[in-house]
């Protein structure tokens, strides 16, 4: 990595205010290229940066300090959420419930579903998406509202496992 002229994608000043950017706007993920050059920049993920068309991992930033809660989790209530899942957004988009408007929702809180079962549709660029359970299980919870927009990773149903 170079630190130079003010066009260098990799000038740490300018990752820095990429990450605040990230942080700011709660993006997912930033990607750059200059060149043959590319950053990429993941929430969550190890940085990894490409020269010359090779990955070249780097070293993982130090994991931020949590504070520890202020009270302990009862075992009954950490046994359950260890029975929770959720169904994340696998893309940004619209979140839809059904396929049209006229349709009923492809899913209700008290459902069961299975790991193939459609539970919704994303919209990305007028292209819409069906998306999976990817668990079993029965709906406790939907998290997001018919038309609400919708991050990668976002969390869009709450499953019980079991």
């Amino acid at each position: 990595m170079t630190n130079g002229g003010s066009g260098d994608v990799f000038d740490v000043r300018k990752v820095r205010r990429l990450v605040e950017l990230m942080n700011e706007h709660e993006l997912a993920e930033v990607d750059l290229r200059q060149g043959d050059q590319r950053i990429r920049l993941r929430r969550g993920q190890e940085p990894v940066v490409t020269m010359g068309g090779a990955p070249v991992p780097m070293a993982p930033a130090p994991a931020p300090a949590v504070a520890p809660p202020a009270t302990a989790v009862a075992p009954a209530a950490a046994a359950e959420e260890a029975n929770v899942a959720f169904v994340t957004s696998p893309m940004v988009g619209t979140f839809y419930l059904a396929s049209s408007p006229e349709s009923p929702p492809l899913v209700s809180v008290g459902d069961s579903v299975g790991s193939d079962t459609i539970v919704c549709i994303i919209e990305a660029m007028k292209v819409f998406n069906e998306i999976p359970a990817e668990c079993s299980g029965k709906i406790l919870a939907r998290l997001v509202e018919n038309g609400d927009p919708v991050e990668y990773g976002q969390k869009l149903f709450k499953v019980h496992r079991g």
